[in-house]
Protein backbone atom coordinates (compact mmCIF):
# COMPACT_ATOMS: atom_id res chain seq x y z
CA UNK A 1 0.00 0.00 0.00
CA UNK A 2 1.47 3.37 -1.04
CA UNK A 3 1.73 6.00 1.67
CA UNK A 4 0.89 9.64 0.85
CA UNK A 5 1.82 12.64 2.97
CA UNK A 6 -0.61 15.56 2.66
CA UNK A 7 -0.18 19.07 4.02
CA UNK A 8 -3.21 21.24 4.75
CA UNK A 9 -5.33 18.19 5.43
CA UNK A 10 -7.93 20.05 7.47
CA UNK A 11 -8.86 22.56 4.74
CA UNK A 12 -11.49 22.42 1.99
CA UNK A 13 -9.33 20.53 -0.51
CA UNK A 14 -7.20 18.64 2.01
CA UNK A 15 -10.17 17.04 3.78
CA UNK A 16 -11.76 15.94 0.50
CA UNK A 17 -8.42 14.68 -0.79
CA UNK A 18 -7.80 12.62 2.34
CA UNK A 19 -11.22 11.00 1.95
CA UNK A 20 -10.59 10.13 -1.71
CA UNK A 21 -7.08 8.81 -1.07
CA UNK A 22 -8.35 6.48 1.67
CA UNK A 23 -11.20 5.33 -0.58
CA UNK A 24 -8.64 4.58 -3.31
CA UNK A 25 -6.68 2.33 -0.94
CA UNK A 26 -3.81 4.63 0.02
CA UNK A 27 -2.37 5.06 3.48
CA UNK A 28 -2.42 8.75 4.43
CA UNK A 29 -0.25 10.77 6.78
CA UNK A 30 -1.64 14.27 7.17
CA UNK A 31 -0.17 17.45 8.60
CA UNK A 32 -2.46 19.49 10.88
CA UNK A 33 -1.85 22.26 13.37
CA UNK A 34 -4.24 20.63 15.84
CA UNK A 35 -5.69 17.14 15.52
CA UNK A 36 -8.97 18.21 17.10
CA UNK A 37 -9.61 20.57 14.18
CA UNK A 38 -9.55 17.81 11.56
CA UNK A 39 -13.02 17.66 9.96
CA UNK A 40 -12.87 14.26 8.29
CA UNK A 41 -13.60 10.84 9.71
CA UNK A 42 -11.08 8.65 11.50
CA UNK A 43 -9.67 5.71 9.54
CA UNK A 44 -7.27 2.87 10.30
CA UNK A 45 -5.02 4.02 7.43
CA UNK A 46 -4.99 7.69 8.46
CA UNK A 47 -2.30 9.16 10.70
CA UNK A 48 -2.50 12.81 11.75
CA UNK A 49 0.73 14.67 12.51
CA UNK A 50 0.60 17.92 14.47
CA UNK A 51 3.06 20.52 13.25
CA UNK A 52 3.72 23.38 10.87
CA UNK A 53 5.23 23.91 7.43
CA UNK A 54 8.66 24.82 8.81
CA UNK A 55 9.26 21.73 10.94
CA UNK A 56 11.84 19.05 10.13
CA UNK A 57 10.06 16.61 7.78
CA UNK A 58 12.90 14.11 7.29
CA UNK A 59 11.62 11.71 9.95
CA UNK A 60 8.01 12.01 8.81
CA UNK A 61 8.80 11.34 5.13
CA UNK A 62 11.16 8.36 5.51
CA UNK A 63 8.57 5.74 4.50
CA UNK A 64 6.41 7.99 2.29
CA UNK A 65 5.94 7.32 -1.43
CA UNK A 66 4.28 10.57 -2.46
CA UNK A 67 3.95 14.10 -1.07
CA UNK A 68 0.93 16.26 -1.93
CA UNK A 69 1.55 19.84 -0.84
CA UNK A 70 -1.83 21.54 -0.40
CA UNK A 71 -1.22 24.01 2.45
CA UNK A 72 -0.74 27.65 1.53
CA UNK A 73 -1.61 31.21 2.43
CA UNK A 74 -4.59 32.14 0.27
CA UNK A 75 -5.72 35.22 2.23
CA UNK A 76 -6.12 38.10 -0.23
CA UNK A 77 -5.88 40.76 2.47
CA UNK A 78 -2.21 40.66 3.56
CA UNK A 79 -0.69 44.01 2.51
CA UNK A 80 2.88 42.91 1.69
CA UNK A 81 4.57 40.07 -0.18
CA UNK A 82 6.95 38.77 2.50
CA UNK A 83 4.52 36.39 4.25
CA UNK A 84 3.17 34.98 0.97
CA UNK A 85 6.67 34.16 -0.23
CA UNK A 86 7.73 32.72 3.13
CA UNK A 87 4.85 30.22 3.23
CA UNK A 88 4.05 29.57 -0.43
CA UNK A 89 7.61 29.53 -1.77
CA UNK A 90 10.12 28.97 1.03
CA UNK A 91 8.11 26.30 2.85
CA UNK A 92 7.52 24.51 -0.46
CA UNK A 93 11.25 24.52 -1.18
CA UNK A 94 12.04 23.15 2.29
CA UNK A 95 9.46 20.36 1.99
CA UNK A 96 10.68 19.51 -1.52
CA UNK A 97 14.29 19.12 -0.35
CA UNK A 98 13.17 16.96 2.58
CA UNK A 99 11.26 14.72 0.15
CA UNK A 100 14.39 14.31 -1.98
CA UNK A 101 16.53 13.40 1.04
CA UNK A 102 13.96 10.81 2.13
CA UNK A 103 13.68 9.14 -1.28
CA UNK A 104 10.04 10.12 -1.91
CA UNK A 105 9.02 9.02 -5.41
CA UNK A 106 6.52 11.76 -6.33
CA UNK A 107 5.94 15.38 -5.33
CA UNK A 108 2.62 17.00 -6.26
CA UNK A 109 2.25 20.73 -5.76
CA UNK A 110 -1.22 22.26 -5.56
CA UNK A 111 -0.99 25.69 -7.15
CA UNK A 112 -3.62 27.92 -8.75
CA UNK A 113 -4.97 28.45 -12.25
CA UNK A 114 -3.92 32.09 -11.96
CA UNK A 115 -0.26 31.22 -12.52
CA UNK A 116 -1.17 30.94 -16.21
CA UNK A 117 -2.91 33.37 -18.51
CA UNK A 118 -6.70 33.30 -18.55
CA UNK A 119 -8.77 33.49 -21.72
CA UNK A 120 -12.27 33.89 -23.07
CA UNK A 121 -15.00 31.27 -23.44
CA UNK A 122 -14.01 30.88 -27.08
CA UNK A 123 -10.28 30.65 -26.29
CA UNK A 124 -9.91 29.61 -22.66
CA UNK A 125 -6.65 29.68 -20.73
CA UNK A 126 -4.40 26.62 -21.06
CA UNK A 127 -1.40 25.11 -19.29
CA UNK A 128 1.08 26.63 -21.76
CA UNK A 129 -0.09 30.20 -21.22
CA UNK A 130 2.24 32.59 -19.41
CA UNK A 131 1.01 34.19 -16.21
CA UNK A 132 -1.08 37.27 -17.00
CA UNK A 133 0.29 40.73 -16.13
CA UNK A 134 -2.72 41.22 -13.84
CA UNK A 135 -2.12 38.16 -11.67
CA UNK A 136 1.63 38.65 -11.64
CA UNK A 137 0.76 41.64 -9.44
CA UNK A 138 -1.28 39.40 -7.11
CA UNK A 139 0.89 38.46 -4.12
CA UNK A 140 -0.79 35.05 -3.82
CA UNK A 141 -0.51 34.12 -7.51
CA UNK A 142 3.04 35.48 -7.73
CA UNK A 143 4.21 33.39 -4.76
CA UNK A 144 2.65 30.26 -6.26
CA UNK A 145 4.20 31.04 -9.66
CA UNK A 146 7.66 31.41 -8.10
CA UNK A 147 7.23 28.05 -6.34
CA UNK A 148 6.23 26.45 -9.64
CA UNK A 149 9.33 27.78 -11.38
CA UNK A 150 11.55 26.39 -8.63
CA UNK A 151 9.92 22.95 -8.84
CA UNK A 152 10.03 22.81 -12.63
CA UNK A 153 13.74 23.67 -12.54
CA UNK A 154 14.34 20.60 -10.34
CA UNK A 155 12.26 17.86 -11.98
CA UNK A 156 15.40 15.80 -12.51
CA UNK A 157 15.66 15.30 -8.75
CA UNK A 158 12.18 13.85 -8.10
CA UNK A 159 9.12 13.19 -10.27
CA UNK A 160 7.16 16.43 -9.87
CA UNK A 161 3.67 17.41 -11.03
CA UNK A 162 1.72 20.64 -10.55
CA UNK A 163 -2.06 20.80 -10.38
CA UNK A 164 -3.75 24.14 -11.01
CA UNK A 165 -7.31 24.21 -9.69
CA UNK A 166 -9.71 26.98 -10.56
CA UNK A 167 -12.29 28.23 -8.03
CA UNK A 168 -13.30 25.27 -5.84
CA UNK A 169 -16.79 24.76 -4.39
CA UNK A 170 -18.01 21.89 -2.22
CA UNK A 171 -18.30 20.33 1.23
CA UNK A 172 -15.89 20.67 4.19
CA UNK A 173 -15.50 24.41 3.63
CA UNK A 174 -15.47 25.14 7.34
CA UNK A 175 -13.93 28.63 7.45
CA UNK A 176 -15.59 29.17 4.92
CA UNK A 177 -13.02 29.97 2.22
CA UNK A 178 -14.18 29.93 -1.40
CA UNK A 179 -17.68 29.08 -0.20
CA UNK A 180 -18.06 32.70 0.90
CA UNK A 181 -19.22 33.43 -2.65
CA UNK A 182 -22.31 31.30 -2.02
CA UNK A 183 -23.04 33.04 1.27
CA UNK A 184 -22.96 36.39 -0.56
CA UNK A 185 -26.01 35.25 -2.50
CA UNK A 186 -27.80 32.70 -0.32
CA UNK A 187 -30.79 33.97 1.71
CA UNK A 188 -30.34 37.52 0.42
CA UNK A 189 -33.07 39.78 -0.92
CA UNK A 190 -30.60 41.84 -2.97
CA UNK A 191 -27.45 40.45 -4.57
CA UNK A 192 -24.74 42.71 -5.97
CA UNK A 193 -22.56 41.04 -8.59
CA UNK A 194 -19.37 42.19 -10.39
CA UNK A 195 -19.21 42.34 -14.21
CA UNK A 196 -16.57 39.64 -14.75
CA UNK A 197 -16.48 35.86 -14.41
CA UNK A 198 -14.31 32.88 -13.54
CA UNK A 199 -14.01 29.12 -13.88
CA UNK A 200 -15.71 27.04 -11.16
CA UNK A 201 -14.99 23.41 -10.26
CA UNK A 202 -16.29 20.90 -7.71
CA UNK A 203 -13.65 20.39 -5.01
CA UNK A 204 -14.24 16.63 -5.32
CA UNK A 205 -13.09 16.78 -8.93
CA UNK A 206 -9.90 18.52 -7.83
CA UNK A 207 -9.22 15.90 -5.14
CA UNK A 208 -9.91 13.08 -7.60
CA UNK A 209 -7.69 14.82 -10.15
CA UNK A 210 -4.84 14.74 -7.64
CA UNK A 211 -5.38 11.01 -7.07
CA UNK A 212 -5.23 10.47 -10.84
CA UNK A 213 -2.09 12.59 -10.97
CA UNK A 214 -0.46 10.29 -8.41
CA UNK A 215 -1.37 7.32 -10.59
CA UNK A 216 -0.66 8.61 -14.10
CA UNK A 217 0.65 12.19 -14.01
CA UNK A 218 3.79 12.91 -16.03
CA UNK A 219 6.96 14.39 -14.57
CA UNK A 220 7.26 18.14 -15.13
CA UNK A 221 3.66 18.60 -16.28
CA UNK A 222 1.02 21.07 -15.12
CA UNK A 223 -2.66 20.10 -15.09
CA UNK A 224 -5.52 22.57 -15.00
CA UNK A 225 -8.37 21.15 -12.93
CA UNK A 226 -11.24 23.25 -14.22
CA UNK A 227 -14.86 22.94 -15.28
CA UNK A 228 -17.45 25.62 -16.06
CA UNK A 229 -16.64 29.14 -17.24
CA UNK A 230 -19.37 31.35 -15.78
CA UNK A 231 -20.00 35.05 -15.34
CA UNK A 232 -20.66 35.99 -11.73
CA UNK A 233 -24.26 36.69 -12.71
CA UNK A 234 -24.66 33.19 -14.15
CA UNK A 235 -23.06 31.64 -11.07
CA UNK A 236 -25.42 33.50 -8.72
CA UNK A 237 -28.35 32.44 -10.91
CA UNK A 238 -27.27 28.84 -10.32
CA UNK A 239 -27.22 29.44 -6.57
CA UNK A 240 -30.70 30.97 -6.83
CA UNK A 241 -31.99 27.98 -8.80
CA UNK A 242 -30.47 25.43 -6.40
CA UNK A 243 -31.84 27.23 -3.33
CA UNK A 244 -35.21 28.20 -4.83
CA UNK A 245 -34.78 31.92 -4.20
CA UNK A 246 -35.35 34.98 -6.39
CA UNK A 247 -33.42 38.00 -5.10
CA UNK A 248 -33.03 41.31 -6.91
CA UNK A 249 -29.79 41.13 -8.93
CA UNK A 250 -27.84 44.39 -9.26
CA UNK A 251 -24.62 44.76 -11.27
CA UNK A 252 -21.75 46.65 -9.62
CA UNK A 253 -20.39 49.23 -12.11
CA UNK A 254 -16.75 48.77 -13.02
CA UNK A 255 -15.82 52.30 -11.96
CA UNK A 256 -17.09 51.57 -8.43
CA UNK A 257 -14.82 48.52 -8.16
CA UNK A 258 -11.90 50.54 -9.55
CA UNK A 259 -12.49 53.26 -6.95
CA UNK A 260 -12.66 50.65 -4.16
CA UNK A 261 -9.38 49.23 -5.42
CA UNK A 262 -7.67 52.61 -5.09
CA UNK A 263 -9.06 52.99 -1.56
CA UNK A 264 -7.64 49.57 -0.70
CA UNK A 265 -4.25 50.46 -2.18
CA UNK A 266 -4.13 53.54 0.05
CA UNK A 267 -5.02 51.50 3.14
CA UNK A 268 -2.36 48.92 2.33
CA UNK A 269 0.32 51.63 2.25
CA UNK A 270 -0.40 52.04 5.95
CA UNK A 271 -0.19 48.23 6.40
CA UNK A 272 -3.92 47.86 6.91
CA UNK A 273 -5.11 44.33 6.17
CA UNK A 274 -7.86 44.46 3.52
CA UNK A 275 -8.94 42.40 0.50
CA UNK A 276 -9.54 45.66 -1.36
CA UNK A 277 -6.80 46.38 -3.91
CA UNK A 278 -6.56 47.44 -7.53
CA UNK A 279 -5.50 43.91 -8.50
CA UNK A 280 -8.37 42.18 -6.68
CA UNK A 281 -10.99 44.64 -7.97
CA UNK A 282 -9.68 44.37 -11.53
CA UNK A 283 -9.87 40.56 -11.24
CA UNK A 284 -13.62 40.89 -10.60
CA UNK A 285 -14.01 42.68 -13.93
CA UNK A 286 -12.25 40.19 -16.24
CA UNK A 287 -13.44 36.86 -17.63
CA UNK A 288 -10.96 34.59 -15.88
CA UNK A 289 -11.71 31.49 -17.98
CA UNK A 290 -9.78 28.23 -18.41
CA UNK A 291 -9.89 24.90 -20.29
CA UNK A 292 -9.82 21.40 -18.77
CA UNK A 293 -8.94 19.67 -22.05
CA UNK A 294 -5.52 18.40 -20.95
CA UNK A 295 -6.78 16.89 -17.68
CA UNK A 296 -9.62 15.15 -19.53
CA UNK A 297 -7.33 13.72 -22.20
CA UNK A 298 -4.26 12.81 -20.09
CA UNK A 299 -5.75 12.07 -16.65
CA UNK A 300 -9.15 10.78 -17.77
CA UNK A 301 -11.05 13.36 -15.75
CA UNK A 302 -14.86 13.38 -15.77
CA UNK A 303 -16.16 16.55 -14.17
CA UNK A 304 -19.36 17.01 -12.15
CA UNK A 305 -21.63 20.00 -12.68
CA UNK A 306 -21.18 23.22 -10.74
CA UNK A 307 -24.82 22.84 -9.70
CA UNK A 308 -23.77 19.68 -7.81
CA UNK A 309 -20.86 21.56 -6.23
CA UNK A 310 -23.19 24.33 -5.04
CA UNK A 311 -25.69 21.77 -3.70
CA UNK A 312 -22.97 19.91 -1.77
CA UNK A 313 -21.58 23.15 -0.33
CA UNK A 314 -25.01 24.34 0.82
CA UNK A 315 -25.85 20.97 2.37
CA UNK A 316 -22.59 21.13 4.29
CA UNK A 317 -23.32 24.68 5.48
CA UNK A 318 -26.78 23.55 6.64
CA UNK A 319 -25.33 20.54 8.43
CA UNK A 320 -22.65 22.53 10.26
CA UNK A 321 -25.22 25.20 11.16
CA UNK A 322 -27.45 22.52 12.73
CA UNK A 323 -24.50 21.10 14.69
CA UNK A 324 -23.55 24.56 16.00
CA UNK A 325 -27.19 25.22 16.92
CA UNK A 326 -27.37 21.94 18.83
CA UNK A 327 -24.17 22.75 20.73
CA UNK A 328 -25.54 26.17 21.73
CA UNK A 329 -28.75 24.47 22.94
CA UNK A 330 -26.77 21.98 25.05
CA UNK A 331 -24.72 24.77 26.57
Amino acid sequence: MDKVFVTGINGLLGTNLCEDLLDAGYSVRGLVRKKLKYLGETHKNLELIEGNLFMDFTTILKDVDCVVHVAAITDQGIPDYVEYRRVNFEATSQLFHAAIRCGVKRFIFVSTANTMGYGSKADSGKEGNKISPLFKKSFYAKSKWEAEQFLLDNIDRIATMIVNPTFMIGAFDSKPSSGKIILICWKKRIVFYPPGGKNFVHVKDVSKGIVKCIQKGKNGEKYLLANENLSYLDFFKKVNRVTGQNPLMLRIPGFVLTLLGHVGDALRRFHVKTSLSSVNMKALQVNNYFSNKKSVEELGMDYQSVDKAITDAIEYFKQTSRVKSQKRTLI
